[in-house]
């Protein structure tokens, strides 16, 4: 070994092992050091990515001159130190402290196949039985998710640490003394009852078993492991499935990937078994004829009787042809009058990019209407009409993990530690490296304990809250006249905009008093990097793209953008709501974000799709929620729905149903029987996110490669295959042979890799991403030029892709919430997810862990109000709005603000979206699903 096999920049340190002259980095361990050299030591407490403890003491060393042995994996080589690790000596005690930890190892080794202490035994001749155990404990298997047994434990403190310091929970412990030290859940509580939130890092630390998954998927070895993307938040974990001998998932573990680092949550943990879940749609399904749609009954699971009186099973081919049939007669009835298509799709967030790419071309191609969308209108529209606006690009500017170089982080409408769990880690982190923190939130969420300032605003005041900011980084100077002057324009604008808007005017509007507006300005204006992050709480209201607006102007007038640990990041929601919107799953764009109104743009398109020159219209489509109004009124008539469930997502849940109810053809490809399912005239059964091969692109604007773990379940088909089809029977000359199991491979001809390469011929972001290079490396961040560009993960250095290159600052005007409470709706309701469950449900409400932990709806009251509407915790609750009620037991909740409600929508039974209002931002097309008036008194007295 040499100073050539290490980092550039390191300076080598020179030392003796084993009598041979070796060299290590500064930072590195004896153990780091010595494995590099090919001197393999074992190890317990010791795990990548942990801090060292050593407290185990297997991988002690002899070292020149000292007179104990030291553990090396928490010791520094010094120049010219003398280590020996083969001494008799050295190897004896190491074997000795296996063997003592053998000794309390349960009798058969059920609890991790092959084991890292049974695989450091055999490697070092350690027998077991050579001491006496210590008297057995009892199994804690109180928790859904995970099963303790303490006699496996060696208190090797690696869970301990994994929760502290990696996730940063502070749920484990080190409890007792002597002899009767154990790990402990906070106060020595059962799992089941402490306050663990099952991120399952302790489990991947353990290196025994003895914190385990609880359906013993340890026992015994994966026939198979295939590394993947997590099918869940927008944070893009890494992560390995275990496939058993039945090709089924037995358990999953994270990996190193660019976002987590190995790292995973609940939800990409436990939450993987919805894919064989009995619920799963096998064969086509075909409405029967005369039997009626019923928007009323959505709110329920069909019962197999209900569920074979509403549909027949169909073959493949009439499923297919019946579904294009409908679509045609549709086309051809508006033809004949004249009128605009009456066909409209949603896509969805939760697929892969190349079937996002083939589904809006699908509508476009053979629908001939831009009438195309997806989640993102009810997530982030706002955000990207302001950032398009503002920047002329939609992108985050810099990924999540930056904030580890960020002095100050502005985080805003966001609940990381439940939607992007893994994301709050990173946060977390940064916290206890020194970042300070500012929550501004109404409600006192999980990073509240973290951070420097908690701004706790009244609901729908982000406006007045952040052009009081904004007014003292102006008054006070402290804003970068520099960066302005060059990178920016309209300045004047926002300085004469928010002259009015004082700490002292905003204070009594926003709730929070002047002197912390003043001090949280001063702190950001001034920290060397600021970050801003935020999420659905800014997005989802009547005025979301001025409340983005505001955090815009505020990184530009600052200079904080252009350089790590700056910038502005909005939190995507789902798995790929990024990489479907980048596909032009949206009707206002093609892929990449080229207008639809641009004809340059529409004619590379039409010439790359083999379409006629001015098949593409120039005036875009439809909205999620103008398409169901459409649908209501009758102008649209039939829908394609991929992997979207309108029936529970849209506001106004029981206006969107009947709008679904009335279309005269509804097809829905789905994985499940959700809500939207059920009013379908025809349901194609797809793929699982494990059971197919396609690229995906994080919040961070990584592309990754998410590959097939398992196979579907009886005739399910690929989504990508199932659009190609129609494709075809709607007359279009699609040949990608993209296979129906959902497999890929790297040959870029063919199949899902054919559709990837035509979808890159459009986007120039990705222009040096080919599918080969992404099969072979996995993740890269674009923008990325060409096969020798790495990828860019911080953008906008030296200004913008606008026409001037500058961002424009745009005023943002006071305008309340569209419904505000009164004596008949007292009560503020704001939605969104739990860590539990995401989305509608429609997948973590079937997977066994998550369900067991949150098994039904509530709504969260703080305790004083609950206790003045005469309401206790467990008891059914009656939360009417304007538009419909639901009945749903109440939690108290210590951290909502008084007089607010918090409803969680994934639940069929109490479905939030019944009560939330569709009222529309005007430029993102954004419904308010964050802000709604509400009645909440005990059911027993409901009118």
């Amino acid at each position: 070994m040499s100073a050539q096999d290490l980092p550039r920049e390191a300076a080598p340190i020179p030392f003796i092992l084993d009598g041979r002259p070796v060299e290590a980095a500064p930072g590195e361990t004896l153990l780091q050091a010595a494995e590099r050299a090919g001197v393999v030591l074992p190890r317990l407490c010791a795990s990548e990515g942990l801090r060292p403890a050593g407290n185990c003491r297997a991988c002690v060393v002899e070292i020149e001159g000292e007179r104990v042995l030291a553990p090396s994996c928490c010791r520094a080589p010094s120049a010219g130190m003398v280590v020996k690790s083969d001494t008799p000596r050295a190897a004896n005690a190491r074997r000795t402290v296996l063997e003592l930890l053998l000794a309390d190892a349960p009798a058969t080794d059920t609890l991790k196949h092959d084991s890292e202490l049974a695989h450091w035994a055999r490697e070092t001749g350690a027998r077991a039985g050579r001491f006496a155990a210590r008297e057995a404990m009892v199994e804690d298997r109180s928790h859904p998710a995970m099963a303790v047994n303490r006699d496996a434990c060696i208190q090797c403190t690696r869970c301990i640490r994994a929760c502290r310091e990696t996730q940063g929970n502070d749920v484990l412990g080190l409890a007792f003394r002597g002899g009767h030290a154990q790990i402990v859940f906070d106060q020595n509580d059962p799992l089941g009852e402490s306050t663990c939130v099952a991120c399952g890092e302790c489990v991947q630390a353990c290196p025994t078993g003895a914190i385990a998954p609880a359906n013993g998927a340890f026992a015994k070895p994966s026939s198979q492991q295939v590394d993947s993307v997590c099918p869940f938040c927008g944070v893009g974990c890494q992560l390995r499935y275990h496939v058993d001998e039945n090709d089924r998932i037995a358990h999953v573990e994270g990996i190193a990937g660019p976002a987590n680092e190995g790292r995973l949550c609940v939800k990409g943990r436990f939450g993987f078994d919805y894919a064989h879940s009995p619920e799963r749609l096998t064969r086509p399904l075909v409405r029967r004829a005369g039997v009626a749609k019923d928007p009323l009954a959505v709110g329920r699971r069909l019962t197999p009787e209900e569920l074979r009186a509403q549909f027949r099973e169909a073959s493949w081919d009439e499923a297919l042809d019946l579904a294009a049939a409908g679509f045609q007669r549709a086309l051809q009835a508006t033809a004949a009058r004249g009128r605009a298509s009456p066909v409209a799709g949603f896509g969805s967030a939760k697929g892969t990019n190349e079937e996002a790419y083939l589904f809006q071309k699908l509508v476009r191609s053979a629908f001939g209407t831009h009438n195309v969308d997806h989640c993102t209108r009810l997530c982030h529209a706002s955000s990207v009409a302001a950032l398009m606006e503002g920047l002329g690009s939609a992108v985050v500017t810099n990924p999540l993990r930056d904030v580890a170089h960020a002095d100050f982080v502005l985080l805003i409408g966001a609940n990381p530690a439940q939607n992007h769990p893994v994301g709050a880690t990173w946060i977390k982190n940064a916290v206890k490296r020194g970042t300070r923190l500012v929550l501004a939130d109404p409600r006192r969420t999980e990073l509240a304990r973290h951070a420097w300032k908690h701004l706790g605003f009244q609901p729908g005041s982000d406006v007045a809250l952040l052009n009081a900011l904004l007014h003292v980084i102006v008054a006070e100077g402290l804003t970068d006249p520099a960066y302005i002057a060059a990178h920016t324009r309209d300045f004047e604008l926002i300085r004469e905009h928010v002259a009015a808007f004082t700490p002292e005017a905003m204070a009594p509007v926003c709730g929070i008093d002047a002197t912390t507006l003043r001090e949280v300005a001063r702190a950001y204006a001034t920290a060397k990097n600021a970050m801003i992050l935020w999420g659905m709480g800014v997005s989802q209201h009547t005025h979301g793209t001025d409340n983005a607006r505001c955090l815009i102007a505020l990184a530009l007038v600052t200079g904080q953008i252009g350089r790590p640990g700056t910038g502005l990041h909005p939190l995507r929601g789902q798995n790929n709501v990024q990489g479907a919107s980048d596909a032009g799953l949206i009707p206002m764009v093609l892929p990449d974000y080229a207008r639809v109104g641009d004809g340059a743009a529409r004619g590379k398109a039409e010439a790359l799709w083999g379409l006629p020159a001015g098949t593409l219209g120039s005036e875009p489509g439809l909205t999620v929620v103008e398409i169901v109004d459409a649908a209501h009124r009758g102008e649209i008539t039939a829908m394609l729905v991929q992997g979207e469930n309108p029936a529970m997502s849209d506001p106004d849940a029981t206006h969107a149903r009947e709008a679904l109810a009335g279309l005269r053809h509804l097809v829905v490809i789905d994985i499940f029987l959700t809500e939207t399912a059920t009013l379908a005239d025809v349901v194609l059964p797809a793929t699982a996110w494990p059971e197919k091969t396609g690229s995906v692109t994080n919040t961070d604007r990584c592309v990754q490669l998410g590959r097939k773990a398992v196979g579907a379940p009886g005739e399910a088909r690929a989504d990508a295959w199932i659009t190609e089809q129609l494709a075809q029977r709607l007359g279009l000359a699609w040949r990608y042979g993209v296979a129906p199991d959902g497999s890929g491979s790297a040959d870029a001809t063919q199949g899902i890799a054919a559709v990837y390469e035509e979808m890159r011929a459009l986007m120039p972001s990705i222009r040096g991403l080919s599918w080969p290079r992404l099969w072979r490396e996995g993740a890269v961040t674009y923008p990325v030029a060409d096969e020798a560009d790495p990828g860019q993960p911080v953008v906008f250095t030296d200004g913008f892709p606008t026409a001037d290159g500058r961002g424009r600052l745009v005023p943002a005007a006071l305008t309340p919430p569209a419904e505000t409470p009164d004596p008949q709706f007292p009560l503020v309701l704001i939605t969104g997810r739990q860590l539990e469950h995401w989305h509608t449900g429609s997948m973590t409400r079937r997977a066994t862990v998550l369900d067991a932990i949150e098994p039904g709806p509530v709504v969260s009251l703080h305790p004083q109000t609950a206790a003045r509407l005469g309401l206790r915790a467990g008891a059914a609750a009656r939360v009417a709005s304007r538009r419909g009620a639901i009945t749903l037991p109440v939690r108290f909740d210590d951290a909502l603000p008084a007089d607010t409600a918090f409803i969680p929508f994934a639940y069929r039974e109490a479905a939030a979206n019944v009560l939330t209002n569709p009222a529309l931002d005007p430029v993102g097309k954004i419904a308010e699903l964050k802000y709604c008036a509400v009645d909440v008194r005990p059911e027993a007295t409901s009118a």
